[in-house]
Order: structure tokens, then C-alpha cells, then sequence
């Protein structure tokens, strides 16, 4: 349904996502958004954040804020 509705989006998968690749989220640049989607489901809901907040994200991400505990 997603491709149907963004039938020109490019999704991105993480180099870190598993060896088949299903183990991760996709993202995609929406022009003014970011959309996020489960990459086990592309049919799935898009979660889309201002390009400001995803910025925001992966930054605290980066800096280790969003580790679990070990």
C-alpha cells in the first residue's frame, strides 16, 4: 500500500540491519519529511518526523542515549 501512495520513494535500510536484511527499519526522504516504515512489512504505516526532529533523533541516537542497558 505504501508504494502505491509514494510510488517514486527510495527506502534505505541500516548497514546495520541483519544478514537478511529484515531486521531493521527503512527510511525514506519525503521531501519536507522523513518517513520511517518496519522493513519486515513495506506494506505497513509510514511513521513520517520533520526533518528537524529526525535530526534531533540521530543525534541522541549517535551520542548512545537510546542504548539499552547492558
Amino acid at each position: 500500500m505504501t508504494d502505491r501512495i509514494l510510488p517514486a520513494t527510495v527506502w534505505f535500510k541500516s548497514s546495520y540491519s541483519g544478514p537478511e536484511g529484515n531486521d531493521c527499519v527503512e527510511v525514506a526522504d519525503l521531501r519536507a519529511r522523513i518517513g520511517v516504515r518496519d522493513s519486515k512489512n513495506t506494506d505497513s504505516p509510514v511513521l513520517a518526523f520533520s526533518v528537524d526532529a529526525f535530526a534531533s533523533f540521530l543525534t541522541e541516537v549517535k551520542a548512545g542515549r537510546w542504548d539499552l542497558p547492558t
